[in-house]
């Protein structure tokens, strides 16, 4: 009885733990007050792989931080390195200096899915998908480490392009700061399907439903001074947002 015991607490941290390169990460999010889901709580999860496909899709996030003038949102372009956000920003950018020794931040990545017309005014909504990630930032200064994070900017974005662009040289590097958040503390929450009028408000009489909204591409445009003999890659011709 005893083994049987011991086994059953193995496969217990088994499934609520995973390693990456030695450290121990849990499956799930961590639930915190700042974490809880407190309005419409059937939206939420702690689910860390719909949690990193949501990341993964995603391709602005929104950092929040509290500066000595008072608190402060930047939209910034980052990417997923396993269980970790990846931050950019200019070393010439006067938020970014402090981070010198770390910070508590807020990052928030939303994906817009539709706008739900009810009855009510009251009512109207938007399906969405989103993350919200609490933590540390610090600056990456390990060299190897921030230039695997430099090519994850730009393949994150645009898969295939890192190999086919000029890599950055030393100046370049060094001019770029990148800020480092464990994906640990977070919420999930999501929100589809039609409207939900109260009963009340079932026979007024108006249009209800959802208008799709989604990220789509164009054709691409080329750079007026680029060499005409160059052709279109085939990651740009084949670019789909929603399948990088």
């Amino acid at each position: 009885m005893l083994a049987v015991i011991r086994l059953l607490c193995f496969l217990r941290r088994l499934h609520t733990n995973r390693r990456i390169k030695g450290v121990e990460v849990a499956s799930d999010l961590l639930k915190t007050d700042r974490t809880t889901i407190s309005r419409h709580a059937e939206r939420g999860s702690y689910d860390r792989e719909t949690a990193n496909a949501i990341l993964d899709e995603g391709m602005v996030a929104h950092v929040a931080f509290y500066l000595d003038d008072g608190p402060i949102v930047i939209p910034v372009t980052y990417a997923r390195m396993g269980d970790e956000i990846v931050l950019h920003g200019a070393v010439a950018s006067g938020w970014v200096s402090s981070f010198e020794k770390g910070m508590p931040v807020s990052v928030c990545v939303t994906l817009l899915d539709g706008l739900v017309l009810a009855q009510s005014a009251f009512s109207h909504s938007m399906n969405y998908r989103s993350v919200v990630c609490f933590g540390e930032a610090i600056m990456v200064t390990d060299s190897d480490k921030k230039a695997a994070a430099l090519q994850a900017f730009v393949d994150h974005l645009i898969p295939g392009r890192w190999e086919d662009t000029k890599q950055p040289d030393r100046k370049e590097t060094d001019a770029t700061t990148v800020l480092s958040v464990p994906i640990n503390e977070a919420s999930i929450k999501i929100r589809s399907g039609p409207p939900k009028d109260a009963a009340k408000d079932l026979e007024e009489g108006h249009w209800t439903g959802v208008i799709p909204l989604e990220i789509s591409n164009g054709s691409p445009i080329l750079d007026p001074v680029m060499k005409e003999s160059i052709s279109m890659p085939e990651y740009v011709r084949a670019f789909d947002p929603k399948r990088r």
